[in-house]
């Protein structure tokens, strides 16, 4: 009797560990995702400032606009958005850079509420798994007659694979959830700063 376990043959089997499968396809391409979007969302403050004010100064606003606009960044969208209104009351503007940020905090958030997901589920899944695994291993006894502790031993070792399986997942998946969190705040701090100085900058009344 082979003392190893057949891991292809038990995936096989086991439909719990395919639903992990493409629960770890999907942390991995959404962790991408997202990874590339928040490479290019934060940046300097004090520097993008600068550029502006030096815009401001010299009569050239429209060209500061215009330079923030093509900047992907939620801080830079942020100052955009208070140079594209900065003809309102400095109450009214605050308002609306308001908005913004809350605008610009879903964007950054968008997509992450599947890892968090996976990393809550994906061990109640291979849980699962585990269940239906012992549950097959006693049936297997009980039909055998034979083979006493080894025929449940192996099963049971079969059944906790998916228990594994689902921490395998759910670990890297949480881990990245909380450092992609861990960035939203600080952009989110962030695109305060920059609301709260742009309005200095532009003199807004």
């Amino acid at each position: 009797m082979p003392t190893h376990l057949d891991y292809f043959a038990i995936f096989k089997e086991s439909f719990t560990l395919v639903i992990l499968f493409f629960c770890s396809i999907l942390s991995i391409s959404f962790a991408i995702e997202r990874w590339l979007y928040f490479r290019k969302a934060l940046i300097e403050v004090d520097p993008l400032l600068a550029g502006v004010r030096k815009f401001l100064e010299a009569g050239k606003a429209d060209q500061a606009q215009a330079a923030c606009q093509k900047n992907p960044s939620p801080i830079a969208q942020v100052v955009y958005y208070g140079l594209l209104n900065r003809e309102h009351s400095r109450s009214d503007l605050e308002e609306l850079l308001a908005t913004k940020r809350l605008e610009e905090r879903l964007k950054l958030e968008r997509n992450l509420g599947i890892l968090g997901t996976m990393g809550n589920t994906a061990p109640f899944i291979g849980l699962f798994g585990t269940v239906l695994g012992i549950i097959k291993a006693f049936r297997d006894l009980a039909l055998s007659g034979a083979g006493g502790p080894a025929v449940v031993a192996k099963g049971i070792a079969e059944a906790l694979v998916a228990t594994a399986a689902g921490m395998a997942v759910a670990i890297p998946a949480v881990i990245l959830y909380n450092y992609f969190m861990r960035k939203v705040k600080t952009i989110s701090v962030s695109m305060e700063v920059v609301s709260s100085r742009l309005l200095v900058v532009m003199g807004a009344k």
